[in-house]
């Protein structure tokens, strides 16, 4: 494929991702299996460049959650199509390390967590979503399983927020909680809370959830 054709095909995948196209997304992610692109660039310099951008845009206030939100779901739409094949590239995906996110249980909000996977996937982390409403046991599994460097917990209820304790709790009785960094998210917690709780920090919005990862492993880009 030609530089010029190339770069035009690249910057079509960051648009589809910035104006929340996802079927756009999926096929421009297909179309790029079938032209034999590199795939890494095809991440970085398309996909993951929209959603950069839209949390840009979203930060300055020129964005709203809507439109984040749609962003968020395109480049997840996109990554689905491309994960499986970049897994077999020599040496696997590399990444800046493992991060969990799961919202707690009885709890169904996942549009913010869903965003900050989004953000945290652009900063070149593998990202292993649990979803939301997750038992308390299968977070500590799943932390026990996959050993993350962080551990991500979402509450948007008060009547929820509680069980993000409870986790923190558990992983010292299991003799994890060293293991692994905790932040906390979602309209009722606060950096009091996050104190109060035991939890590494706290976050409202994704692009300070990326910095505060960032900070918390000593990444200073």
């Amino acid at each position: 494929m030609q530089d010029l054709v190339k770069d035009a095909f690249i910057d079509k995948m960051r648009m589809a991702v910035l104006e929340g196209e996802e079927d756009e997304a999926v096929t421009m992610a297909k179309k790029a299996i079938d032209e034999g692109m590199d795939l890494v660039t095809v991440m970085n310099e398309g996909f993951l460049a929209g959603i950069r951008e839209a949390g840009e845009l979203y930060a300055a206030g020129d964005y709203y959650l809507p439109e984040l939100v749609c962003s968020a779901d395109a480049m997840k739409a996109a990554l689905a199509v491309l994960d499986p094949e970049m897994r077999k590239l020599p040496g696997g995906v590399k990444s800046s390390g493992k991060i969990i996110l799961a919202t707690v249980k009885g709890d169904i909000h996942d549009i913010g967590k869903t965003i900050v996977g989004a953000m945290m996937t652009a900063s070149g982390y593998e990202v292993i979503d649990l979803g939301a409403d997750v038992d308390n046991s299968v977070v500590i599994q799943s932390v026990i399983a996959q050993e993350p460097l962080i551990l991500g917990l979402s509450a948007l209820l008060t009547t929820t927020m509680n069980e993000q304790k409870h986790i923190i709790d558990s992983l010292i009785e299991n003799g994890f909680r060293s293991k692994v960094k905790v932040i906390v998210g979602g309209a009722p917690a606060s950096h009091e809370w996050a104190r109060k709780i035991g939890a590494d920090g706290y976050s409202d919005n994704a692009m300070d959830a990326v910095r505060l990862v960032n900070g918390l492993l000593g990444r200073t880009d």
